[in-house]
This record gives C-alpha cells, sequence and structure tokens, in this order.
C-alpha cells in the first residue's frame, strides 16, 4: 500500500486578483509538492454587486487535504514547486493594498493559463502575511525561489 505524504507547509489566505469587470478571490496552499491555487469566488466591479463571496469556500479550503484541493473549483491549479521561480511580497501602506507577486516556469506544465505569472492584491481583511511568506524564505524546499520581502519606497504609495 503506497502512502501519500502531502503536506501543507503554508496557507496564504484573502488574496484577490483584479480583472476588468470582476475581482476573483483566491487562497494558495504551498505544500511539500506543489503550489495550489484555489478560487473561492467572484465579485463584480458594481458597487451594487460588489461583495466577498468567498467565505465558505475559504472554510473548505481549510478543511480540505492538499491531494482534494485540485478538485474543489474548475479554476484550481498548481504549480510544481520545482517550476516555482519567485514569490516577491510587498508590504500594503495606509493607502495601498499588500500585493503578492508569484512568477514560475511554465516549461513541462500541461496548465499553462496566466503565462507563468499572476500578482495578487490583498482583500480587505487581511493580514498582510508577510511572516508567512518570510518563513517560506527560509523552508530548505524553496531554496530555489526567490522570495523577496519588499516595502514600498515611499510611505504614501
Amino acid at each position: 500500500m503506497m502512502v501519500h505524504t502531502e503536506e501543507s507547509i503554508a496557507r496564504l489566505t484573502r488574496w484577490l486578483r483584479q480583472r476588468p469587470n470582476s475581482i476573483e478571490f483566491w487562497e494558495l496552499v504551498v505544500t511539500n509538492e506543489r503550489l495550489v491555487w484555489c478560487y473561492v469566488g467572484q465579485s463584480y466591479r458594481s458597487m451594487l454587486l460588489r461583495a466577498d463571496m468567498g467565505e465558505r469556500d475559504r472554510a473548505i479550503v481549510e478543511d480540505s487535504r492538499p491531494e482534494e484541493l485540485l478538485d474543489l473549483a474548475e479554476e484550481n491549479f498548481a504549480i510544481p514547486l520545482e517550476a516555482l521561480e519567485s514569490i516577491r511580497h510587498v508590504e500594503g501602506t495606509r493607502f495601498r493594498r499588500a500585493r503578492l507577486e508569484l512568477e514560475w516556469s511554465e516549461a513541462g506544465l500541461d496548465d499553462t493559463r496566466y503565462g507563468g505569472g499572476m500578482t495578487l492584491v490583498s482583500t480587505s481583511e487581511a493580514d498582510p502575511q508577510r511572516e508567512t511568506v518570510a518563513a517560506l524564505a527560509e523552508d530548505s524546499r524553496l531554496e530555489h525561489v526567490g522570495i523577496e520581502l519588499d516595502s514600498p519606497r515611499w510611505s504614501l504609495f
């Protein structure tokens, strides 16, 4: 009997991707094998339709085992840790939310959507998770990944 040993290392929660007419909500789960992108909902830019509807799906992601995550939504995808190239966390300011910029190599991947990179912005309820990203920089499984913690150059931006 083969035992599956995939385990969660970190969870980056309450991030969003801004689209022209909508906002997508994402949770990221880093395991010892891959980075799993979990789509947890969408809201529209119209003030009348804007709402973070991802709470229920965030709870499902939190309660799921790593091997179940891809099956939670058709939008979900995973990047093997070997393909992950960089993670850059830019601290938020009073006027700007924190950003998370991720890049990966698409060579050998079946799923090549998003062009090998994505920038996410923290939701208003998110804690910046700077410490979580800093802990990833210390993990030997991610030593090949350029992990950067950055602060804005100007306090107003």
